[in-house]
């Protein structure tokens, strides 16, 4: 949370970034979702998002895009090799599709 701008941005020279405050533990997910997936939805509030994470599934990714009005790019990132120049590249791509004229 607040710590990653502290910790991560510096170490990767990004601005302090907005982030999430997580709920209370207690509210349990939609059977087959990660438990950060709705509150992560309703937090971007219609707003287009890039959600990297080791643990997403294709069942979260439906859900998004089931629920999601706008543009949101779940990637999943290998837990044992943290964020590789593929993951970056994958952002990337997926911003410049969102920058191209329709």
């Amino acid at each position: 949370m607040a710590e990653a701008n502290e910790v991560i941005s510096p170490r990767l020279g990004l601005p302090v970034l907005p982030f999430v405050d997580w709920p209370d533990p207690d509210e349990q997910p939609e059977r087959g979702l990660h438990w950060k997936t709705a509150f992560l939805t309703r937090w971007a509030a219609g707003r287009p998002f890039v959600w990297l994470d080791d643990e997403t599934t294709d069942a979260d990714r439906r859900w998004v895009a089931a629920r999601h009005p706008w543009p949101a790019l779940l990637h999943r990132v290998d837990p044992y090799m943290g964020l590789t120049d593929a993951d970056f590249s994958a952002v990337r791509q997926w911003l410049g599709r969102r920058n191209e004229p329709a």
